[in-house]
């Protein structure tokens, strides 16, 4: 089977085809630049934020949340309190950090998606590396082109210059000394979500387009595990009855969320205020996610990880 069509080169270790679709869209038919913003939201990013609930909330994990109620429902509720608060009292300072928070979320999914694949160890630490330190660059420069606009539009072509050079080392290096294959192509993916932060002229471009990859990343090993659960159970009637329901509450959360993310545009104020009930979820997928793929508790490793590398 040609590398390209393997279903996990595809979707978890170098989906680059969402982001090349989004790119083509975006520049051959800027008119429908709006379109294109919420058709990704409600078919990729918002689906894939709507998957942490049915996949938090399975029976499998109550007994880990009642035993763990402060990281599984008191610290949730304090977050949804703080967002609501910083929204509307620092508004500019609230969006950087939840812009952060994002990246480091990305970043921190692309090391679980190398940590899994790679086995050498020198090979992994080399694609970690070097997977936070452009992470890092990138989170730079869209600091200084967005939130302090240092970087100017007549800056960005000796920007990429320089960021494109910098690729061509470390993958040239990378592949001279680990040689060509498909985890090397989990760390290009790794690198390469944030990238459009150096030639969109809108930050939620920027946002969207690279990680396109990490949706299709998420909802590919979401449904792995959960499949392998259900196949285990060998209830298929459930097994069936369960991923109908799974598919239906993605995407009725989805449409809900792209919808009020819209009104985010909108001319009266309190309807624009809305955006924050997407972003307060989004922020909870960030840390529902860092406990429920956190692979040093036996919880996560029995219900999670062993349908991963099986």
């Amino acid at each position: 089977m040609s590398l390209l069509f393997k279903k996990e080169v595809f979707f978890v270790k170098f989906p680059i085809l969402f982001p090349l679709l989004y790119l083509t869209v975006l520049y051959s038919f800027p008119s429908f630049e709006t379109q294109l913003i919420f058709l990704t939201i409600l078919l990729l990013a918002e689906t894939h934020f709507g998957a942490t609930w049915p996949f938090f909330l399975s029976k499998l994990n109550f007994p880990h949340i009642k035993k763990n109620k402060i990281s599984f429902i008191y610290i949730p509720v304090l977050i949804t309190v703080l967002c609501l608060i910083s929204f509307f009292l620092i508004k500019n300072l609230f969006l950087l950090i939840f812009f952060a928070a994002n990246v480091y979320h990305v970043t921190r999914q692309s090391f679980g998606i190398t940590n899994l694949y790679t086995k050498d160890i020198h090979q992994k630490k080399f694609y970690i590396n070097s997977i936070y330190i452009f992470n890092f660059i990138f989170f730079s420069i869209a600091f200084f082109r967005f939130y302090i606009p240092l970087i100017k539009y007549e800056h960005l072509i000796i920007l990429n210059i320089i960021i494109i050079f910098l690729f061509c080392v470390i993958f040239l290096y990378s592949i001279i000394k680990f040689k060509f294959s498909e985890n090397f192509l989990t760390m290009v993916t790794g690198i390469l979500i944030f990238y459009p932060v150096c030639f969109v002229s809108n930050p939620v471009h920027a946002i969207i387009m690279g990680v396109t990859m990490h949706y299709s990343q998420y909802l590919y090993l979401t449904n792995k595990v959960i499949n392998k659960r259900e196949i285990e159970s060998q209830n298929f009637v459930k097994s069936n009855l369960f991923k109908y329901k799974f598919v239906l509450t993605i995407l009725v959360y989805s449409i809900i969320m792209s919808v009020l993310s819209i009104f985010g545009k909108n001319d009266s104020e309190t309807l624009s205020s809305l955006i924050i009930i997407p972003i307060t979820g989004q922020m909870l997928h960030f840390y529902l996610d860092s406990q429920l793929w956190k692979f040093s508790e036996s919880h996560n490793r029995e219900n999670i990880l062993k349908y991963l590398v099986n």
